[in-house]
Formats: structure tokens, sequence, C-alpha cells
């Protein structure tokens, strides 16, 4: 019928003007956006904001370490993409720490340090799962040697020796409690005798792509007293170290764990289905696996960024810029 537009698609196979990241570059286009960062001798700084609303600390050589103590005041802020979020510096911390979670991934892929990389480079793989699995359930510590904790208790997969966790040093992303004594790792090993091997419990069906094999092994590796986190933490290490193909397209999100209930914050809903969904938008708009998002929402509500294993640098200003972007800051 003549006179009737007819809805177009954009890139992202919505109707072009329901779209939040179309919708937002053509508004743009009326005016320049400004980030709040700049790079000066290649590392990237936050310029000095203009009104009182944003409310932080910042360490001393001008990176992006965000130090927090409370939610920040609603200032007018809103975004369709994290309707949680009322404020300009939750958003601007948001984006911080999704570019730190980004860069965290990256260095495992590319340049492992400490016992992540004995896991990446260990030719025996039954003991390199082993390994990674202590890491991921004690947890790496904040300071000089995150490993401290792990290198104190641990032992071989072949010896089936359970290690001594009296005393023994947690993260601050650990799944470990002191009344749980090695139940939890008993109940690993036992997981792992039912297939025989650690390599055949994390390889499963050889039909399956790696996306598929996140999601069952996630599923499967539900142990009691072995929380999400951890899990999906595990799950995400194996994967960038090379050890496994694995690769998660959804976060895995459910129950009282940290991360979830940070989404829950983040996305103003507390259904886990359209939970995933936001982040699925969030991780797309920003141009993002969606990987980053566990570590970038667990953090984003802590007090205090926990690095996890690597060394703190500065947050990726490539994935901060698409992460303002997306988020309209």
């Amino acid at each position: 019928m003549r006179g009737v537009a007819v809805p177009s698609f954009c890139r992202h196979n919505r109707f072009a003007a329901n779209c939040p990241v179309c919708s937002r570059e053509e508004a743009e286009k009326a005016g320049p956006r400004s980030t709040g960062l700049r790079s000066s001798g290649g590392h990237v700084t936050r310029k000095t904001p203009t009104t009182g609303r944003t409310a932080r600390t910042r360490s001393s050589n001008n990176n992006l370490r965000v130090r927090r103590v409370a939610r920040a005041g609603a200032d007018g802020y809103s975004s369709v993409l994290v309707p949680g979020i009322r404020a300009t510096a939750d958003a601007e911390r948001l984006a911080e720490e999704l570019a730190f979670a980004s860069a965290r991934l990256a260095t495992l892929a590319v340049a492992p340090t400490g016992l992540y990389a004995s896991v990446g480079s260990d030719s025996d793989l039954e003991e390199a799962t082993w390994l990674a699995f202590l890491i991921a359930y004690l947890g790496p510590l904040d300071g000089d040697d995150p490993f401290a904790g792990v290198k104190a208790v641990r032992t071989t997969w072949v010896s089936g020796e359970l290690p001594d966790l009296d005393g023994a040093q947690l993260g601050p992303r650990t799944s470990h409690t002191r009344e749980r004594g090695t139940s939890t790792i008993e109940g690993y090993r036992a997981w792992v005798k039912r297939a025989g091997t650690q390599q055949r419990a994390f390889t499963g069906e050889s039909s399956w792509t790696p996306a598929r094999r996140s999601q069952r092994l996630f599923e499967r590796l539900a142990v009691k007293g072995f929380s999400r986190d951890a899990r999906y933490d595990l799950l995400v290490t194996l994967g960038r170290l090379g050890v496994y193909e694995i690769s998660a397209s959804t976060l895995g999100l459910g129950g009282a764990d940290e991360t979830t209930v940070a989404a829950k914050r983040v996305f103003g809903i507390g259904d886990t289905l359209l939970l995933e969904r936001r982040a699925a938008d969030l991780a797309e708009a920003a141009e993002l696996p969606i990987e980053v998002l566990d570590v970038g929402l667990w953090n984003w509500a802590r007090p205090r960024r926990a690095t996890l294993g690597v060394a703190e640098g500065e947050p990726d200003a490539d994935v901060y810029e698409r992460a303002a972007a997306a988020l309209g800051l």
C-alpha cells in the first residue's frame, strides 16, 4: 500500500527504529560524544570531570582502577541496555570493568603468567586440568603472588592426594568454605571418575561445538560447593589457555552468586532468561565476547577490583570506548 513506510532491519537484525545501538549512532551524528578518556604516552587516563557527580578515587598513576564503597546516587542517567543503572558514575565503572576483564582474558590467551602459564604449557592434560581446577576453586589472591595459596596446598592428580585446606589462603572469588573441608574436591574427583579421566570428562562428545561443550560442562560440574563463579571461571580459563576447545555463549546466570546478583542490579530484572538476553545485548552492542561480562559484572559490584591472577595494568582503551559508546557515555 502506498504511503505506508515499510520497517527496515539494521545490521543487528532488529527493526532499525528500535535498535538501541543504531539509534544511538544516529543521535551521535548530531554532535560529538566525549568518552572521558584521553591518551597520554601510550596510557589511558580519565579527564577531570566537570561536575561533582562522579564520586570515586584514582590511583596515583592515573590508571582506571576503581575504588568504591557505595553505589553512586542517581543523576538522571539511563540506558536501555542497562536499565538498572541510574548514575553516570556506575555506568562509567561498568565500562571500565568490562575493559579490565577483556584485557585479563587477552592476557590469559596471549601471555599468561604464574600458575596460569603452567596450566597452558603442561603437556599432561590430567595435571594441567587439576591445577586449573585448584586455581578456580581456591581463587587467586590479590597481591604480588596471586598463586601463593594454591602453591601451598597443591598436590598432583596422579597421587590421588587431597590438598590440606586447613588454613589455606583463599582468593576473593574462592568457592571454598572452611566448614566443607575437602568434600567439594572429593565430589570433583568422583565426577571425573565416572568419565574415567579429566580429559574425557572435559572433552565430552566429539561432535560438540566449543559453545555446546561449555554449556554441558557447566551443567555437569554442578558439584556441591563448587559455585557458579568458580565453575564459569574454570571453563573460561581452560578455553582461553587452549587446554580444551571451550567458548561460552551465555553467562550461566541464576542463583545467589555474586555475578548473578550484580547482573540483576545492572539489568534491572531478576528473571534468568531476561538477564541472559540483556547481557547478550550489551555484549553485542559493545562488540565483546559474552565471557567478558562475567568478571566485568562481578568486579563492578565489589568495593575494590580483584585482578584474579593477572598483573593489573591499564584496561583496554578500545574496549572502554566501545563499552562507553554502547552505554551512551
